[in-house]
Parts: structure tokens; sequence; C-alpha cells
């Protein structure tokens, strides 16, 4: 089973809605507004109201320009998103210029603009936008007009105590922007993941659908062929004493007749196809050994027959993808032999997929069936390096899952190597009907 390149559901380039920014914009705005007008009216300080409402102004206007001569669902580059913030950050430096530097309470709002950045943005412009930020906060603290406060009792903070803000405010701008960048980047990998996901039990049941397509046409196609059959016999009857007329016509009934065989062929195969909608557990294992039994590396396959009947599971695509893709990795990384144990009772069902490959490495143990994650290396130097495991591992381990079955991976136990794959299910799930074990996705059938 070949797996799907990553390229194809990782896209790096980012884009924000022009809606998105404005809305923060206004938000910004208005906020600024609310805050002047309570510092000058409600607390009654001195405050430069003017300048500060003019640098809310010109935000407000560009806002209004930005509505008027752009579409607002318009998704933009990265780089306009950017010069965006870039601008929230200059404004907002402008208006702490104004009202007291560092000493604002609301100095803080520095890390907003690049919060955005860090969940919507490339990190280049991230870490573009974080140093403008850490900028405007060290000029600053050397350059601002005093706190608005009590001209009685003058507030006055010692430097020790602005620089504290200050280097709160780089700390925070760094750590806040990398813990949104890392939890964004997980949540879009997890979903690229599982859009591929998607489209591995989409291609399976369209390849199922075929079967259907098939009984059609030859049901639709019967009846002209039936035609052509009969009318080529009557012309053969009326022009046999014309041989070559007649031998074109015979050599097109039988062509004719040789379709029908086809057809009868192809209804045949689709009529006695549901029977095996079902197959038993010891069929299911061979199916998916089969193809890789032409390698080097031996397969040996056991299966623990117990007391109880065999389990009969549905023919389920998202079974036989996950656990074709646990064995191809397991052939993949074998030196010589893989291991293929199955066993059963009332309650459970089991497989075990084991080989004498390098194993899991231990860094990644707990993480395997993540998205995205790194393959295990060979056990020595001259042994080549694999990579792209970690889609292939996450769709065969979400599509299991969604089937009700319960994976662990593990290594074997010293001196043994090599590493184990453990999939187990609760045997009336394992035998239910495949829409019962997956109400969300249409289930395979033929």
């Amino acid at each position: 089973m070949t797996e799907i390149a990553t390229s194809d559901f990782r896209h790096p380039r980012r884009h924000v809605r022009l809606d998105t920014i404005l809305r923060l914009r206004w938000l910004a705005v208005l906020g600024q507004l609310a805050a002047i007008f309570m510092v000058a009216q409600g607390l009654e300080f001195d405050l430069p109201i003017v300048p500060c409402l003019a640098i809310v102004s010109l935000s407000a206007l560009l806002n209004l320009a930005l509505q008027v001569a752009v579409d607002p669902m318009r998704r933009l580059e990265p780089v306009y998103a950017a010069a965006l913030l870039a601008l929230n950050i200059v404004e907002l430096a402008a208006l702490l210029y104004l009202t007291g530097g560092l000493q604002n309470p609301f100095s803080f709002l520095f890390l907003a603009p690049v919060l955005i950045s860090a969940t919507a943005l490339p990190v280049r412009l991230t870490i573009a936008l974080g140093l403008l930020a850490v900028a405007c906060a060290t000029l600053l603290f050397f350059f601002y007009f005093p706190l608005p406060w009590d001209s009685e009792e003058p507030l006055i903070l010692p430097p020790i105590y602005l620089f504290g803000v200050w280097l709160s405010i780089l700390v925070a701008i760094g750590v806040t922007s990398l813990y949104s960048f890392q939890v964004t980047e997980e949540a879009r990998k997890l979903s690229d993941a599982l859009a591929a996901t998607e489209l591995v039990l989409a291609r399976e049941q369209h390849l199922t659908q075929l079967d259907g397509l098939a009984a059609a046409a030859a049901h639709e196609l019967g009846t002209p062929l039936s035609t052509i059959v009969l009318v080529s016999r009557e012309l053969q009857r009326t022009l046999q004493d014309n041989k070559e007329v007649s031998a074109d016509i015979r050599t097109l009934r039988e062509q004719a007749q040789r379709c029908r065989d086809i057809l009868s062929k192809i209804t045949q195969l689709s009529a006695i196809g549901a029977p095996f909608d079902r197959m038993k557990l010891s069929t299911l294992i061979e199916e998916l050994v089969a193809p890789h039994r032409d390698f080097d590396v031996a397969i040996k396959v056991r299966i623990a027959v117990s007391g109880s009947n065999e389990p009969v599971g549905t023919r389920n695509p998202a079974i036989l993808y996950g656990i074709g893709n646990i064995l191809e990795n397991a052939v993949d990384f074998a030196r010589a032999a893989v291991e293929v144990n199955a066993w059963w009772n009332d309650e459970s069902v089991e497989i075990v997929i084991s080989d004498d490959g390098p194993g899991f490495a231990p860094d990644i143990l707990k993480r395997i069936g993540e998205p995205y994650l790194s393959r295990r290396r060979g056990a020595d130097e001259t042994q080549s390096e694999h990579t792209g495991l970690g889609l292939g591992v996450f769709i065969a381990r979400t599509l299991l899952e969604r089937t009700g079955a319960k994976i662990s991976f593990t290594n074997r136990v010293f001196p043994d190597h090599g590493a184990v794959v453990q999939i187990a299910w609760p045997r009336r799930r394992f035998e239910a009907p495949e829409a019962d074990e997956q109400p969300t996705v249409q289930g395979r059938h033929g």
C-alpha cells in the first residue's frame, strides 16, 4: 500500500482573511476610545486627548478605506497581513508614547499582534513582528510622556521596575508566541492528516463501487448484444451464398457472442460477491499477507484455535488498509522474518504483528501514531534510514480505531529485538456489520 506523500496535505503558505484583521482593528479602536474616555472623563486625569484621538482616527479611517476598496472576504497574502499587524504595533506604541510608555498597564497589548501572527502567519513574519514589538518597547523605556496621573501626587516608578516591565514583555512575546505556534501547528498537522485518512478511505470505497458499475453495465449491454447476435444470425442465413459477406457476418456474430460471455462472467462475479462481504479472521490475514510473500522476508502466520467459533467480520476497507499498512512497515524494517499471530475468545479478537528489525527508538515510542513523525532508523550505520512513517501509521491507527480496535506499539524484550504492534477488538465490534462500526462513513461491499 503506497503511502501518501505529506506534501499533498501540508500547506506552508497561510492566508488570513482581511475581514478577520479588520475585526481585530475595529476592536482595538473601540477599546482605545473607551480607555481615553475613561481616563479623561471618569478619572479626570490630564491626558493629551487631541493627539490620542488623532492616532485612533487615522486607524479608523484606514479600516474604512480597506473595507471600501478591498473585498473583506479576500484572503491576504501573508506579507500584507503582517503589514497590518505591524501597523497595529506602531499605533499602540504611539499611544503609549503619549501616555506614560511602559508605565502604562496597557503596554502588554504588544503581545496581541505577535500572537495573531504566530497562529496565522509564517515563522519569519512572526519573528519580524516580534522584533518590531521589542524595538518599540525598548524605545518606550527611554522616550515617553509622563503617565496621566494626579498632578498633586505624581507617580514616579523606579527604573528597575520599568526594566522589569520591559523584560516581562520580551519574555511574554517569546514564550507565548512559541507556545501558540506549536499548538496551531499541531492542530494543522492533525487536520491535514485526517484529510489524508478520509482520502484513503474514500479511494478504497470508490474502487469497491466499480463492482456495481460493472454489474449495471453488464445488465444494460446484454439486450443490445442479444439483438446483434440474432440479427447477424439471420443475415448470415440470408446471405450465405455471398461467401465474403457471410464470413464477415460470422465474425461479427462471434465477437458479439464473446462480448456476451464476458458480460456474463462479470454478472456471475457480481452475484457471487456478496458471500465474500464477510470473511473469517484467517482469510483476512491470508489476504493481507499474500502480497508480501514474494519478498526476501519470511512471514510466519500463527493462528491459535480456541474452543469458540472463528470470528467472521465484515470486509472492511478500514481494517484492510490499517493492518496492511502496519504489515508493510514490518516487512520493510524486518531483517529476516515477520510474525503474524492471531487468537480469539468469546470476548475479544487480537492480531499481533512483530518483526526482527531494529524496533522503535525509545524517544518516539510513546509518540507513535502522531502525524508526520519520522520513521525508526536502522540498527547500524550501513542500514539506510527510512522516512515518512508518521502519516501512514497515523492513517492506519485512525482507521483501525474507528472500527473499535485498540492499538499498542512496543519493542521485543531484550535480548530479542524488533517492533511489536498489537491490535485488539471486542469480538462483537469485529463481527458487527460495517454500517454499525462506522456511522459517519459508508461501508465497503463486494
